[in-house]
């Protein structure tokens, strides 16, 4: 298929749209809807699996631009919305350029459109598990200089490759690309080894064929030999928060259950 003409099937559930849906937004079809609600209905709470994922997002690209980083690959990037990363970004780094890869067609519509008058961003449709054919495509070519440093970023994407599609592979094949600063940043569902994991990977392997809840170490080890950052590999919602002076005073909030479910690290080639 042509990422020039994107064919979109309205008649199978898209990640990403489910996605978008938990999130709130509207590019999504009723078949997305109803996995949504299945997540929204039966499993109280697990929106927030999505809206923490997103929210320590936005932090670690605002801390990437800060720290001088001002190129962003990121793979498996999602439907449009508030804050996207080159919009985070640019806050900081009015310079900065941003690749978007996501293999849905509906994507690639959506992002062409909100991109058509950029010239420091970029999105087309590709897959994840073809490292090789991202890293040699045009436009990555064209905007990322990768003798500087850049930001790879694997938001909530790397679970949805099972186990024989070796995602710590996925990785590694980017960290030996980057020089040195480079940061690869990563969150992912984590098991928690009771029902709700259990019943939400049921569900996600059922609907898509993919969707594998790892342990720490499991996740941990997908960083490879980078230098992992503080404060580690940390539950989304605790992730670098921004806490007020009063926060600071008053005891940590105790995360739900699902907010233990997706943990994200930032990490260092060095």
């Amino acid at each position: 298929m042509s990422d020039l003409t994107p064919v979109i099937d309205q008649s199978k559930p898209s990640i990403a749209r489910v996605y978008d849906y938990l999130l709130g937004g509207k590019d999504n079809f009723a078949v997305d809807r109803a996995i949504g609600d299945h997540f929204k209905d039966n499993l109280p709470g697990s929106v927030a699996i999505a809206t923490s994922n997103r929210q320590a997002l936005i932090r670690a690209v605002r801390d990437l631009a800060r720290d001088g980083v001002r190129q962003f690959i990121d793979l498996g990037s999602g439907l449009p919305t508030a804050d996207n990363v080159h919009q985070v970004a640019r806050r900081h780094a009015p310079d900065a350029k941003v690749v978007y890869i996501d293999n849905d067609p509906l994507v690639l519509a959506h992002g062409r459109a909100l991109l058509a008058t950029d010239t420091n961003t970029t999105v087309f449709q590709a897959d994840l598990r073809d490292p090789r054919t991202i890293r040699e495509h045009r436009e990555v070519v064209e905007m990322i200089d990768f003798d500087q440093p850049v930001a790879v970023i694997f938001s909530a994407i790397l679970h949805h490759l099972n186990d024989d599609e070796d995602p710590a592979a996925v990785v590694r094949y980017w960290s030996e690309r980057l020089s040195a600063g480079s940061m690869v940043y990563i969150s992912h569902f984590r098991s928690g080894e009771n029902r709700e994991t259990t019943v939400a990977e049921e569900k996600l392997q059922s609907t898509f064929g993919r969707g594998r809840w790892r342990t720490d170490k499991e996740i941990e080890a997908l960083f490879g030999d980078l230098e992992i950052l503080e404060p580690g590999i940390t539950p989304c919602a605790s992730w670098r928060p921004d806490l007020t002076a009063a926060d600071e005073t008053e005891p940590a909030r105790a995360l739900t259950i699902w907010e233990q479910l997706i943990v994200t690290g930032l990490a260092r080639k060095v």
